[in-house]
């Protein structure tokens, strides 16, 4: 479990074919000394599992299926990533729940300056515009958001400066791929809802 608050941010500095999947070095200008092998990390919002760490770096192995499901893909060395440790029961939720796992990858529509805010408007697969509501958190990915406007299969949130300067969120361009999770809560009401349906 994860809260979508941002700790820090990483660089891929290595990739390479591992069992289908692939293997990924990353480097972090924070120290990472209580980084535990096995220890769950998101990276860009997909819980991970640390396989190897050496001062600030470490390796985690992505599967075909996370390949398929994320934008695992397109990433390339030199490519920043945000990161996230998992929560520990005495930790502030500062966020929402994240799980860490990726419903679907999204794009990145419009920026739109709005004085000391920035909007950014992005576009989900249209399987989970269900989720998307007004006032609700999604994370994108892995930064815990409050949407602000929906329409369909899209929607705006505002971005703090903090945000903007604290993840890889400041480097975007209207076109770029993200990693999408919607809000655990909605998600479950809907699971239910079906269910009763069926009866």
């Amino acid at each position: 479990m994860f809260t979508g608050i941002i700790k820090a941010t990483g660089r891929v500095e290595r990739i390479a074919p591992h069992g289908g999947g692939i293997r990924l070095t990353l480097a972090t200008s924070r120290p990472l000394a209580r980084l535990a092998l096995g220890e769950s990390i998101a990276v860009d919002g997909a819980c991970l599992t640390v396989t190897g760490r050496r001062g600030r770096r470490f390796t985690v192995d992505i599967s075909p299926e996370t390949m398929r499901r994320t934008t695992a893909r397109s990433l390339v060395p030199g490519t920043r990533v945000n990161l996230e440790r998992s929560l520990r029961l005495s930790d502030r939720i500062g966020g929402h729940i994240v799980q860490g796992h990726v419903d679907g990858v999204g794009h990145l529509e419009a920026i739109i300056p709005d004085g000391e805010w920035v909007l950014y408007r992005f576009r989900a697969p249209r399987a989970l515009a269900r989720y998307l509501v007004e006032k609700g958190s999604i994370a994108v990915d892995g930064i815990s958001l409050t949407i602000f406007r929906c329409r369909g299969a899209t929607f705006t949130v505002a971005l703090i400066p903090h945000t903007l300067a604290h993840t890889t969120l400041g480097k975007r361009v209207p076109g770029d791929r993200v990693n999408l999770e919607a809000d655990i809560l909605l998600k479950q009401i809907a699971a239910m809802l079906r269910e009763r349906q069926r009866r």
